[in-house]
């Protein structure tokens, strides 16, 4: 994370935490204020709905007034003719309530009614000619005609219609004007109506905006919550309106939205400053010494440059400057010695293997080629055993020169990077060399380099006997990456050294081949499932009358991506990546699970013979595994035959020389296989604890003449000094036969007695050498008659 992004995680939540605590102080005075604003703006526009209504009730009033003032009035109600009164006068009076109304459209009504209810007149201003007085208005006549009042205004609620304000006046029928109570009974009732239409229209308006209805009611009203407000409309008549509780919550949602914006936005561009600020004066030097920093250690430059910058950052760079002036110089010698071969002055291998894995990052990278070349001095332990080691150490200090003059020639004069020359270790050297495939340039360098031991190498005015074996791969053709490329290289060294010595080689196919082979070796033994893909055939080992004492297991892998697999490829393979122990405990518990079986066809005597991995008596636990199968399939540890290389046998460690006492000391029987496959000593035969020495194919093969029949004698009568039996491998012939058994040969074993076959075929194979020996003439030779049994 750069120094910016950690300036800007730590410094805006501290922004923006304080922004968002002034919004929130403000929102919650500006709520407060919004509230009591809202408050009121409430009760005015309750008192201007009840100025509203005062003015109707006003002008209603002043039109019963202005009709009792004129002739109309008086003219109907003195009138004795009914028709004349109805229609004359009743067409006077409607003239005059129209002349009296502001608004022509404006509904407006005058009724005149005789106690105890009865309508002499009713008109009102509307599109109905034939409309009657409403019910409503003739109930409150008539409450008013039962009560003491003689003057009233009400605000009526018709069911079918607006509301109406009625004005209501008791007149005497002589003087008009407003009776004495107990001159009520004969007096005129004059109502007067309108509906108030500018009342009604705001009483609409504001019951929409606040989402709630006023309530009229003739009893008083308060206020209901902080947002509520009432009005007096008349004596007896009280509005109240409470919006809902909600009713602010979006005004108050615009301001949490504006404050909110306000806050980040405000944020963003405080931040935006101090940041600007920051990298200007702090982070932007920082992270240029820091880069040049990094370009020196990646190796992109050499220097840091000199910064003009004050105080603590320029300080800061200049004394950088000067630790890494410093360093430069520690560090050169520390190179010169950590990445420098001693003897020869070239690179060593930790310094080889850091920039071949630059040079084959960048070549990826780019696409591009490279090769390697790996160089083996031949015969170079002969001239270090012969004229020294100080000869020898000369010698490599000349070839390392010379190898390393001719490699930056040929660079330089193709104009090609510069090559990497180092030694790898001993007589080993290795050069990467940056070029396209197929240019000449590493057919150049090893046709060039060969050419110092074309006749011998010269120096100290001598010609030393050694050549040169160079193993050639290019990447990404060859390997993919470092260590696959070492190892392509090396396993085409190898291949020149087959060729003759003094040659080069590239990496071939077929090594290619061999190294895919042994990979998919390796990758089937790790998921290998034995029950499914191996088996055991069993060889008979026979003594000198042709009778079965011993058979050998070995074991058998049939893969179904491999095909068939010899032991010679897969153990060595299994003993080097240590998936043997694997295969060794099942072949340990097959073969234990067939010895019964084994000892039903040749005997309660006969010997299982059980080959194991040398590198398996290394581990602890081999012999409590050869305990579990004879407590498992209840045999007789005499009965097994644990057989182990000669190779093996000569270099016993102290961990697998405890084993091989402890199982001896089980009772399981210990035999020397492969004898004269190697460089065993008369002495370590001597020492070596064992029941058995099978004698090599090689060795039988050798010493089955008629000149070698001596040493052939004393070999086998020095095993049986020290009481051991001796069996022969490889007896493919009767006179191979007849040669060991005039030797003193103890048992034989070969393609002459029987192949290797499965369990079930080798019951065959013991029917069918009953039955010849059976047939066999009496009086043969042990040799003959085994051999005709065979």
């Amino acid at each position: 994370m750069t120094l910016g992004k950690r300036a800007f995680i730590l410094i805006f939540p501290v922004v923006l935490a304080g922004y968002v605590l002034a919004a929130t102080l403000l929102y919650v005075s500006q709520s407060a204020s919004i509230l009591g604003l809202e408050r009121a703006r409430l009760w005015q526009q309750l008192g201007l709905l009840g100025a509203v209504f005062q003015n109707d009730v006003t002008q209603n009033k002043s039109l019963i007034y202005s009709l009792v003032e004129g002739s109309a009035v008086r003219h109907f109600i003195n009138e004795p003719d009914e028709n004349y009164r109805s229609n004359a006068i009743g067409v006077r009076i409607q003239e005059s309530i129209t002349s009296l109304s502001d608004d022509p459209t404006r509904f407006v009504s005058m009724a005149i009614i005789r106690p105890p209810g009865s309508v002499d007149f009713y008109y009102e201003n509307s599109e109905d000619p034939f409309a009657e007085i409403p019910t409503a208005q003739i109930e409150h006549a008539q409450k008013l005609i039962s009560s003491p009042k003689l003057s009233n205004w009400s605000y009526v609620k018709l069911k079918d219609g607006d509301p109406l304000i009625i004005h209501s006046e008791f007149l005497d029928p002589l003087t008009l004007n407003r009776p004495v109570s107990s001159a009520k009974a004969g007096s005129i009732l004059l109502q007067t109506a309108v509906r108030p239409n500018p009342f009604l229209e705001m009483k609409k308006t504001l019951e929409k905006e606040y989402a709630a209805e006023i309530e009229v009611s003739a009893h008083p009203l308060s206020a209901n919550g902080a947002l509520s407000a009432t009005v007096k409309l008349g004596p007896s008549l009280y509005a109240r309106l409470t919006p809902q509780p909600n009713h602010l919550n979006q005004k108050l949602l615009n301001l949490k939205l504006l404050l909110a914006l306000g806050a980040i936005g405000l944020s963003l561009f405080t931040i935006g400053i101090v940041l600007f600020l920051v990298r200007r004066f702090i982070t932007n030097p920082i992270a240029r010494l820091d880069r040049q920093l990094t370009e020196v250690m990646s190796g992109e430059r050499t220097e840091i440059a000199f910064s003009n910058e004050a105080g603590e950052i320029g300080r800061l760079s200049a004394n950088m400057k000067q630790l890494h002036d410093d360093a430069v110089e520690s560090l050169g010698l520390v190179k010169s010695a950590s990445w420098t071969d001693t003897l020869t002055t070239i690179s060593n291998r930790e310094h080889f293997n850091v920039r071949s894995t630059q040079i084959l990052d960048k070549a990826r990278a780019s696409k591009a080629s490279c090769t390697l070349l790996f160089i083996d001095v031949d015969n170079f332990k002969f001239v270090n055993d012969k004229h020294g080691h100080k000869v020898g150490d000369e010698l490599l200090k000349t070839l390392a020169s010379r190898i390393q003059t001719i490699v930056q020639a040929v660079v330089e004069r193709r104009g090609l990077p510069e090559a990497l020359v180092a030694r790898l270790s001993g007589d080993e050297f290795a050069i990467m060399v940056q070029s396209q495939p197929g240019d000449g340039t590493v057919t150049e360098i090893s046709t060039l380099i060969l050419g110092l031991f074309s006749d011998g190498f010269d120096m100290l005015d001598k010609s030393f006997p050694v050549t040169a074996s160079i193993g050639i791969a290019a990447f990404p053709e060859d390997a993919a990456s470092l260590p696959e490329l070492l190892a392509s290289a090396d396993a085409a060294m190898y291949q020149a050294k087959a060729q003759g010595k003094n040659a080069s080689a590239r990496y071939s196919r077929s090594l290619h081949e061999t190294r895919t082979r042994r990979r998919g070796i390796e990758d089937e033994l790790r998921t290998i499932d034995p029950d499914e893909e191996m088996h055991l055939v069993y060889m008979p080992i026979v003594d000198g009358h042709g009778k079965v004492t011993a058979c050998e297991a070995l074991l058998r892998w049939t893969s179904p991506l491999l095909g068939r697999v010899t032991p010679d490829e897969f153990i060595p393979i299994a003993e080097a990546t240590g998936l043997f122990s694997k295969i060794d405990s099942w072949v340990i518990d097959r073969a234990m699970s067939n010895c019964r079986q084994i000892k039903q066809l040749f005997g309660p005597e006969t010997i299982m013979c059980i080959n194991i991995s040398s590198a398996e008596l290394y581990t602890k636990s081999i012999a409590d595994r050869f305990c579990d199968g004879l407590a498992h399939y209840g045999v007789d540890a005499r009965s097994i035959e644990i057989e182990l290389t000669e190779t093996f046998a000569v270099k016993l460690g102290d961990q697998s020389q405890r084993n091989i006492d402890a199982l001896r000391a089980k009772g399981f029987r210990i035999s020397i296989d492969d004898f004269g496959a190697g460089y065993t000593s008369v002495q370590q035969i001597i020492d070596y604890p064992a029941e058995t020495i099978k004698l090599d194919r090689v060795l039988v093969e050798s010493l089955t003449d008629g000149a070698a029949l001596p040493t052939l004698r004393a070999l086998i009568a020095l095993c049986h000094a020290q009481d051991m039996q001796v069996v022969a491998e490889g007896v493919d012939t009767t006179e191979k036969m007849a040669l060991l058994a005039a030797a003193g040969c103890d048992l034989y074993q070969g393609y002459l007695i029987s192949q290797p076959l499965t369990a079930e075929d080798l019951g065959i194979w013991a029917m069918q050498r009953l039955m010849k020996q059976a047939k066999a003439a009496a009086g043969q030779s042990p040799a003959a008659r085994t051999a005709s049994g065979a």
